[in-house]
């Protein structure tokens, strides 16, 4: 058989196999119908409206194994397209060993707080989004309040019993950001005393709660997350919910002020009912070290059965931002700027808490 041309293939035709394929060219030596008396092929009259292919220069037999070549190919765009191709599993392990080679060589960066961002992107992230998207099914609103560079901080409402809402808050500005912004929290001392908790936050890039981390970071150009509320918030009785406690000195305003980075105020519904408290037991918490110990309507009395949240329906909103940067440098020392700023962003959190609480229809829906 002769050696056959490569005959190019519009690559924009459709996988689902809906476009026609151009025609076949009709042959012949004559006979009744078939072509001229002298062998030649008869010219094709094409029919009103349509289209004639060009001449493709291939004999039959080329022809006909090109074809083949592309039902073949369009197969296989239809594999891909049914979630069938192996390439692409092929890429996933591939994918897969060369991260873990990296983690074993240490040929991968953190920055000086420790942070990891190929884990986090990778690992820890992908372990956060069924919680958030699907257990969780986390709203976002107002994701536009967020720059899209430079420092900013994030100033939220603090609940939940356990410290979910914050990992949800990253999940959050993670995965919804049109930049691609991550945020590096602030946490308590405690996180950073527990095992395996420490080397996860620090991975995931949270830091210590304290103003030096916290102004590094937004000079640095981070979205820095804050929950002012700390273990007033989420250890807070069931009846209390979705009331604010103190916002402390304001400590987290005066970082702003020195950054020059805009405050984002952040509402965070939902979080408030995965783990009604209804009780503390303050003598074992004391003599386990923690801030309280939480008695639930599930939690001892089903073991570790009881430690599962409850689906809630969530909805986190950023608001508009509240720019820092138009104070002089001694306004970080100002005790009464710093008050009415920590008030205006407390009552802004506030009052979009009760709003949301209004809009929504259940807890669970």
């Amino acid at each position: 058989m002769a050696d056959a041309k490569v005959i190019p293939f519009d690559e924009d035709r459709s996988r689902s196999g809906g476009a026609s394929r151009p025609a076949r060219r009709r042959t012949g030596a004559g006979g009744p119908g078939g072509g001229r008396g002298d062998g030649s092929a008869a010219p094709v009259s094409a029919l009103p409206g349509a289209q004639v292919p060009e001449p493709s220069g291939l004999s039959p037999e080329a022809e006909a194994e090109a074809e083949a070549e592309e039902e073949g190919r369009e197969a296989r765009r239809d594999a891909v397209d049914a979630g069938g191709s192996s390439g692409g599993w092929e890429r996933r392990i591939a994918g897969g060993l060369a991260f873990l080679r990296r983690r074993v060589t240490g040929d991968y960066d953190v920055d000086e707080f420790g942070y990891d961002e190929e884990l986090t992107d990778q690992v820890l992230m992908s372990v956060l989004r069924p919680l958030a998207d699907t257990y969780f099914r986390v709203e976002v609103k107002g994701i536009e309040n967020i720059p899209s560079d430079g420092g900013a901080l994030i100033v939220a409402n603090h609940s939940g019993t356990l410290p979910l809402d914050g990992l949800m808050l990253q999940v959050a500005v993670h995965d919804n950001h049109p930049a691609d912004r991550h945020l590096r929290l602030l946490a308590a001392d405690l996180v950073f005393h527990l095992p395996v908790v420490n080397e996860l936050a620090r991975k995931a890039g949270h830091t210590l709660a304290c103003a030096e981390d916290a102004q590094r970071l937004l000079e640095m150009g981070e979205i820095v997350g804050v929950m002012p509320e700390g273990f007033k918030g989420i250890g807070k009785p069931f009846g209390e919910r979705y009331k604010l406690q103190r916002f402390g000195r304001g400590g987290f305003v005066s970082t702003a002020l020195r950054a020059g980075a805009p405050i984002v105020p952040c509402s965070i519904v939902g979080a408030e009912e995965i783990y009604p408290m209804i009780g503390n037991a303050k003598t074992l918490a004391r003599l386990l070290g923690f801030p309280y110990f939480p008695i639930t309507p599930t939690f001892p009395w089903l073991g570790p059965l009881g430690a599962l949240p409850l689906p809630t329906k969530w909805t986190i909103q950023f608001g508009e931002p509240i720019p820092t940067d138009g104070y002089p440098p001694e306004a970080a020392e100002d005790p009464m700027l710093m008050f009415n700023l920590t008030d205006q962003v407390r009552e802004q959190i506030q009052h979009t808490l009760y709003k949301l609480l209004v809009q929504r229809r259940s807890v669970f829906f």
